[in-house]
């Protein structure tokens, strides 16, 4: 509980006794007291016990008596009931009665509910004096009687109450009337009866009968104050010198008057309506322009700090090089100086010690010397100035290129980069490349500028020229170019208000050239073929392709019967079948996609074909046109001054065919003159160059010399032959290697006859070789059917 608590409590004991309590009665309970304070009841007012509670009023108050002090009371209330009469503040006087009585915190709602009817009230001050009178007269029976009432045993009491104790009753009579009165008062009128009900009842019928009167009285319309007014005004009134007009002529001209304002205002509405949207329209397209000014502005501004920067970087970079060099040149200057005034130092002091010298000879045997060094020292010559100074110089960062930049700051910007795609498949030839890009934005484009040049490895490869197109599309197909190389391709968008940056460099690769097939290196047999080629391409590539078409004698026409593909090297070996015709052609492949195909090239599956491999040849061996006919035309001096390639054959006049590496049976012949002698068979690739064929273990060969008597003939390995005679001298000579029955047969083809058989297991593939021993000639003979005579024991 607060102090309004206690306040509260003083105030119900007062209003109980009149019936006009403002809430429920709070029962006098110690348990209500706040800790610290103590409250008392209104009934002690003016009684002895509150002067002894108060002792410090009583001095204040003197020797004046309990009627003094009722007579002051009711002064004051009368004060407060004429406060116009007397300038007294009626808010002021409240306040203060209900700060005496504890009514603090009621104050705001009581001035609250006052101030409505405060104004009212006062305009009824000063009452006459017979109702004054007959409201305080109405106001103290009022009290009194409610005092009655609730208390019917006060009027026994005091029928009752003997003559000493009149007084007493009189003085609780008044200090019941004071306190009465003062409550009365102190709400203000308030309360639910008395004289605030009179007094508002009151006030508001007078007001009720001013508006009537009012109304009753506005007849004309002033138009210079613009307020309706009564006639009489017009004529004795403020408003005798202002026009006036007819209040319904007045009233059926100010509703015209609004009629018009209100179609203007609804078409001013209707214009506002279609303004509002059509700057809901702009709010959306400015905000639309200043994103893109924004990214603009801030892609220029990005630019040229990093101009700045750049050309701060520069200049900053050479002012530190400019003050190295000065700091590096004063240093030497300074250390120079150091030296030479050491170098002064120590003579100074040398020739002081020689001064004292008092030997004279001693001192003229140093002096001479101390005088030489002296001249010699003072003839160099002293650098007294400055080798740098300490100003630098001026520098100015260029920032034209920066105004360049900004000035190019259009309401179009410049269009960002493309996006350049990577090569699609098969989008190269030999000497044109497609390329295709993107540009992912609402840029506007006018067309686009592509570049591109062939990419090196080497390090000077910035001195490549460029190339440059303008295209309208986002492809564009480049032609002229060489094959199987790579170029390197950027594009970048133009538009009215500049370029944009470049895309991204990408690498695109133009096809292969068509490989080239040797036709002098093709080997075959009757169920494969090794072919071999070789590619007209600077830069390697990835793989290659060969397609075989199988030839019948009804039609020739290039149908492709199968492919092979991904062969890394630039040669295959592949199967066929027997005794067939076939054309084989070559194609390239890289990432940029497949070559033409090469020139065709026909097989026969016959028989075995081989070439001879020049490079094993002796220097006096000469391979003729059709290159499988070997001669030689002398043999005074094999080991001559001829030049010798690494694998020749340098003893013996030989020369190795290519490697047969067919499994199987392969068949060949060898034509020969009956006063020439040679040796042919087969070798290793090991076999030496400075030997014979037949002589070591890595060479088999059949041998004809001429004797006196009669020809020779011999079957050599390692040096040692079969005494084997042939009396029909073989002037064509078959030879059938066997690797799957490891044998070696030779036979005399003009008659079918079985010349021998070496029986040995080839441990590795051979080759043929075949060699001459007296000036002649050798024709070789491939691709011949093997004879069926080969087959008998």
């Amino acid at each position: 509980m607060s102090s309004r608590s206690g306040s509260t409590r003083g105030y119900e004991t007062s209003s109980q006794s009149h019936d006009h309590s403002a809430s429920p009665p709070v029962p006098e309970s110690s348990d209500t007291e706040t800790e610290g304070l103590v409250f008392y009841h209104m009934d002690l007012y003016g009684s002895k016990e509150r002067f002894d509670i108060f002792p410090e009023e009583l001095s204040g108050r003197g020797d004046r008596s309990l009627g003094d002090m009722r007579r002051e009371s009711a002064i004051s209330s009368e004060k407060v009931q004429r406060p116009q009469e007397v300038g007294y503040d009626l808010e002021k006087e409240v306040a203060e009665l209900a700060k005496m009585y504890g009514l603090d915190e009621d104050r705001e709602k009581e001035l609250e509910l006052l101030g409505g009817h405060l104004d009212k009230v006062e305009s009824r001050w000063p009452p006459t004096r017979t109702e004054k009178a007959g409201s305080q007269d109405s106001i103290y029976n009022t009290s009194k009687s409610s005092s009655s009432v609730n208390d019917p045993n006060q009027s026994t009491k005091q029928q009752g109450l003997p003559d000493e104790v009149s007084q007493g009753e009189n003085q609780s009579k008044a200090r019941a009337d004071d306190e009465a009165e003062s409550n009365i008062w102190s709400r203000g009128g308030l309360s639910s009866g008395g004289m605030s009900d009179e007094w508002n009842s009151q006030a508001v019928s007078e007001e009720e009968e001013e508006e009537e009167e009012e109304e009753e009285a506005a007849d004309v319309f002033c138009s210079t104050c613009k307020i309706p007014i009564r006639a009489f005004d017009k004529l004795f009134g403020e408003h005798k010198d202002h026009e006036v007009a007819q209040l319904p002529s007045a009233l059926e001209s100010e509703k015209e008057e609004i009629h018009k304002n209100m179609c203007k205002l609804e078409e001013q509405i209707a214009q506002m309506e279609n303004v509002a949207s059509h700057l809901e329209e702009i709010f959306i397209t400015v905000e639309e322009n200043f994103g893109r000014q924004e990214q603009n502005f801030e892609v220029h501004y990005n630019d040229a700090v990093q101009v700045l920067a750049q050309k701060y970087e520069e200049q900053l970079e050479a002012l530190g090089e400019e003050k190295r060099q000065k700091l590096e040149a004063l240093y030497e200057q300074l250390v120079d100086c150091g030296k030479h005034l050491d170098t002064c130092k120590e003579l100074t002091d040398e020739t002081q010690e020689l001064l004292l010298e008092n030997d004279k000879a001693e001192f003229m045997k140093a002096a001479v010397t101390m005088v030489d060094r002296l001249e010699e020292f003072l003839k160099k010559e002293v650098d007294l100035e400055l080798s740098t100074l300490p100003d630098f110089e001026e520098r100015v960062i260029d920032v034209s290129e920066v105004e360049q930049l900004m000035n190019s700051i259009n309401a179009v910007p410049a269009p960002c980069a493309p996006v350049i795609n990577p090569q699609a498949p098969n989008a190269a030839t030999g000497t044109s490349l497609r390329v295709c890009w993107g540009l992912f934005s609402d840029d506007t484009v006018e067309c686009y500028q592509l570049c591109y040049k062939p990419v090196s490895h080497e390090r000077d490869s910035d001195g490549q020229a460029e190339h440059t197109l303008k295209v309208k599309e986002t492809y564009c197909t480049i032609t002229d170019l060489l094959p199987n190389t790579q170029y390197e391709f950027w594009v970048s968008a133009l538009n009215a208000s500049g370029i944009s940056p470049p895309s991204e460099r990408a690498v695109y690769v133009t096809a292969p050239s068509p490989p080239t097939i040797k036709n002098k290196k093709i080997q075959s047999c009757e169920n494969a073929v090794l072919v071999c080629w070789e590619s007209r391409d600077i830069n390697p590539v990835d793989s290659y392709t060969v397609e075989l078409s199988k030839l019948t004698d009804e039609e020739n026409d290039d149908i492709i019967t199968e492919s092979i593909v991904g062969i890394p090297n630039c040669e295959v070996l592949i199967h066929l079948q027997p005794t067939q015709k076939y054309r084989i052609c070559v194609r390239a492949q890289n990432l940029g996609g497949s070559s033409e195909r090469s020139e065709p090239v026909l097989i026969h599956t016959t028989g075995t074909c081989f070439y001879l491999n020049e490079d094993t040849a002796h220097p006096l061996l000469a391979i003729l046109d059709d290159g499988f006919t070997i001669s030689c035309d002398e043999l005074e001096n094999p080991e001559c001054d001829l030049p010798i390639y690494d694998n020749s054959f340098t003893r013996c006049i030989a020369i190795l065919g290519s490697l047969i590496p067919f499994p199987g049976k392969h068949y060949w012949e060898v034509e020969v003159e009956e006063d020439t002698e040679y040796r042919t068979g087969v070798a290793f690739e090991n076999t030496p160059r400075h030997g014979h064929l037949g002589a070591n273990n890595s060479s088999w060969c059949m041998r004809h010399i001429i004797t006196p008597s009669r020809h020779k003939y011999e079957f050599l390995h390692s040096g040692m032959t079969p005494d084997i005679r042939i009396t029909i001298p073989p002037r064509r000579i078959g030879i059938l290697l066997d690797y799957e029955n490891c044998k070696l047969s030779f036979f005399n083809a003009d008659i079918a006859q079985h010349l021998h058989t070496f029986n040995t297991h080839f441990q590795h593939y051979v080759h043929p070789c075949f060699a001459l021993e007296t000036p002649g000639i050798l024709r070789i003979h491939t691709g011949i059917t093997t004879p069926p005579w080969t087959a008998l024991p």
